[in-house]
């Protein structure tokens, strides 16, 4: 999947929960709160324990974290794998 593919993607979950893998084979689960053309931002979901580096530093609010759109390896609602 290409960089705009990926852009368009996330542009499509804005608001909706999300499974992010990474180049490092990290898992990020959480709401996408934020997208432009480098980098897609999720706040982790805090029952879920929500994996990524930084957030811990925003107290809860704003955006989460950002992912480059680049590190991503893939992406999916998190509806599907959480019944």
């Amino acid at each position: 999947m290409n960089q705009n593919e990926l852009y368009n993607l996330c542009c499509r979950y804005h608001g909706k929960r999300v499974r992010i893998t990474d180049r490092e084979g990290r898992v990020h689960v959480g709401e996408v709160t934020r997208v432009n053309r480098n980098m897609v931002w999720i706040r982790p979901d805090e029952d879920l324990g929500g994996y990524g580096l930084g957030f811990f530093g925003f107290g809860g609010f704003g955006f989460g974290f950002g992912i480059a759109l680049g590190a991503i390896t893939g992406i999916a609602l998190a509806s599907a794998f959480f019944w």
